[in-house]
């Protein structure tokens, strides 16, 4: 089953007093590209969770958001530098003899000073917090790949419904290209008699150059060939596996062969087949840039 290369997911869990949220976006690319917002204060997650995703993703622009937050401040330690109150203390009342005020030095005149408490981080566990942050970026990841998944079965049931509408149209110029060929040994019969009136005409010289035309216009080998590609796009859609890179080959390898059946055939039935074919390839390889 094809997965598709965009897909959303998301997990929030709580841990005692810490509650984390886990946000995964990503789209199209052509490798695997990883970038995560996370708090500053942790960064070394950002290793692991890269190596853990890259597990589970092959291809696409992946962007995480992590957030880590504590409920009740329990992450954060005050603490009152009282060397530093009391040296405000003894200035504020050196000040007061010297000018003769009031002493009304209060509690909270002493808070109004810079640093007379130290905020501080408590230390981070790191097993801890990884052991959380991978426990809800597992449960967001598997949201994504269902996601992906979901997605994928849609673009495989669509590119299906063009594959054979292509072959159809494979049909159809196998079924028409003989008819090119004698038609054109008619045209030319036609127009030697015109050419020559009564005298005789040579059957041989004719049979000689509709074998020349059609083997200029022969499109057997292309046909084949557009089947056997038909076919390993269908294997390739029911394997449980990257495949957007070999299905993208295949596709051009299909319009390549397009593209040879249009400049040998001058028909103007086969050429508008030929145009139905290229849009019809160019829709799948639309579909493809999608695919994992």
């Amino acid at each position: 089953m094809p997965k598709s290369m965009t897909g959303y997911g998301r997990a929030k869990s709580v841990f005692g007093q810490r509650e984390i949220t886990v946000e995964i976006r990503s789209v199209n690319h052509r490798f695997f590209e990883f970038s995560c917002r996370y708090p500053r204060q942790y960064a070394f997650i950002e290793d692991k969770l890269k190596s853990l995703f890259s597990k589970e993703i092959n291809r696409g622009k992946v962007e995480v958001y992590i957030s880590i937050a504590v409920n009740d401040g329990s992450d954060v330690s005050v603490e009152a530098n009282q060397a530093l109150a009391q040296s405000y203390v003894s200035a504020l009342r050196k000040a007061n003899e010297l000018l003769n005020l009031r002493d009304d030095i209060s509690l909270t005149s002493v808070l109004r000073f810079p640093d007379v408490f130290n905020v501080t981080k408590s230390e981070t566990d790191e097993d801890e917090i990884w052991s959380e942050v991978s426990e809800c970026a597992k449960e967001a990841l598997s949201g994504f790949i269902a996601m992906r998944r979901a997605e994928g079965e849609r673009l495989r049931d669509d590119i299906h419904i063009k594959l054979a509408q292509i072959e159809t149209s494979v049909e159809a110029v196998e079924k028409r290209s003989p008819s090119v060929t004698e038609e054109y040994s008619k045209k030319l019969y036609a127009k030697l008699s015109e050419l020559l009136g009564d005298k005789n005409i040579d059957e041989s010289r004719i049979l000689t150059e509709a074998a020349i035309f059609a083997d200029k216009t022969a499109v057997d080998e292309e046909t084949v060939r557009l089947r056997s590609h038909i076919a390993s796009c269908r294997e390739l859609l029911d394997l449980d596996e990257p495949i957007g890179k070999k299905l993208d080959f295949i596709v051009q390898e299909m319009n390549r062969e397009v593209n040879t059946t249009g400049s040998k055939c001058s028909d103007l039935e086969i050429t508008k087949i030929v145009v139905d074919l290229k849009s019809t390839i160019e829709k799948i390889r639309e579909q493809i840039q999608n695919i994992e």
